[in-house]
């Protein structure tokens, strides 16, 4: 899902004003909705499977207000959109390199972080981060890694490595994911994963098709989903959604994999498009979220990281969670992932190199 430098980050049941008091810490004070928006709407995009299952309800019944919620399943999905104009959006979550592209498009509106007082319990790793300086549009939501998913069952040995992907013998799916995609390549090749460089861009490219003939999909953020259903062996996906199918599968055959040579470390975040129709309620459902108990319930659900002070929430997430170096990454481990930013100038050179890999995989 699915993104600032993370390295030295600690690891990290909505409770509303009414409603019961799940934390284990009794001195946390249930979120309470501030007056004058009842009957109000508010319009949330943002990808799939990314909150709790009351994570919704629970604003509505504290603001008494409805909220439209859609998804989408990619960056670019989303910047297309917006770029359009807004239709209608008040809060979207776009990557971190993402908002310093919608940044400079003009397309985010500025916050106002007087009206977001629980700005104060974001962890010191995401306040002013490299590609928002003074979260002047954004504000981190959940962060977490791009890695292998795979049924151990069927590929019969643990995989640890991208080269084991690419010389699999069965089928694989990888994430329809530009940036993604062809920075694993990039970083396998010896080159920076935010090249400008059309010539490292192109040969990035020419890899991956090289090493396409066990790919049967390209996965719109549902690698997950091909998993289950037992399309692919191994898929390449974002950690949340694999974590997510191991929990419901309750079964031993789906694990997941943060590479031996390492792979992409994201934030997503949250934003008010330019054009929003209900800014004041936007800063209101930003302000929830960074709640303690609201931010831990949407982890919990989603397995992926808080940005939240740890300090606050870590008696909050599960402890097997905490403990699970595929969602709290070692710092050994950190040291091997990489972080994708904006490269406006050669953002058709990736989409480009894109389109004819995408041609030759048919």
């Amino acid at each position: 899902m699915r993104k600032v430098v993370l390295f030295g980050l600690s690891v990290l049941l909505v409770m509303v004003m009414g409603l019961p008091v799940f934390a284990q810490d009794a001195t946390i004070e249930p979120w309470v909705c501030p007056e004058g928006f009842a009957g109000q709407t508010l319009s949330v995009y943002n990808w799939s499977t990314y909150v709790a299952e009351d994570t919704i309800s629970n604003f509505e019944e504290a603001c008494g207000v409805d909220v439209i919620y859609d998804v989408y399943d990619s960056n670019e999905s989303l910047l297309a959109r917006l770029s359009q104009g807004n239709p209608g959006y008040d809060v979207i979550h776009p990557t971190d390199y993402m908002v310093t592209q919608m940044v400079d498009l003009g397309l985010l509106e500025e916050l106002d972080l007087s009206m977001i007082p629980n700005y104060a319990n974001l962890s010191e790793t995401f306040v002013d981060p490299a590609y928002d300086p003074g979260n002047a549009h954004s504000i981190a939501y959940q962060w977490g890694t791009i890695g292998i998913g795979y049924n151990i069952t069927n590929t019969g040995e643990e995989i640890t490595s991208w080269e084991q992907v690419f010389a699999y013998d069965g089928p694989v799916a990888w994430l329809d994911d530009p940036r993604a995609m062809l920075a694993i390549a990039l970083n396998l090749l010896g080159y920076d994963p935010n090249t400008q460089d059309p010539a490292e861009i192109e040969a990035a490219r020419d890899y991956l098709i090289e090493n396409s003939a066990n790919v049967v999909a390209l996965a719109a953020d549902d690698g997950q989903v091909r998993l289950e259903a037992l399309e692919v062996d191994i898929t390449v996906e974002y950690s949340g959604d694999i974590f997510q199918l191991i929990a419901d599968c309750e079964c031993e055959d789906f694990r997941y994999v943060i590479p031996e040579q390492g792979t992409n470390l994201w934030a997503d975040n949250m934003a008010i498009p330019v054009g929003a129709p209900n800014p004041a309620l936007a800063h209101v459902y930003i302000d929830y979220i960074l709640h303690p108990q609201v931010g831990a319930d949407i982890s919990n659900y989603t397995a992926y990281g808080t940005p939240l002070n740890p300090d606050l929430v870590n008696d909050l997430i599960t402890p097997d969670l905490l403990a699970n170096p595929g969602i709290y990454p070692t710092e050994e481990t950190r040291e091997r992932l990489y972080f994708l930013r904006a490269v406006p100038d050669a953002e058709v050179f990736y989409n480009d190199a894109w389109d004819i890999l995408k041609v030759s995989l048919g």
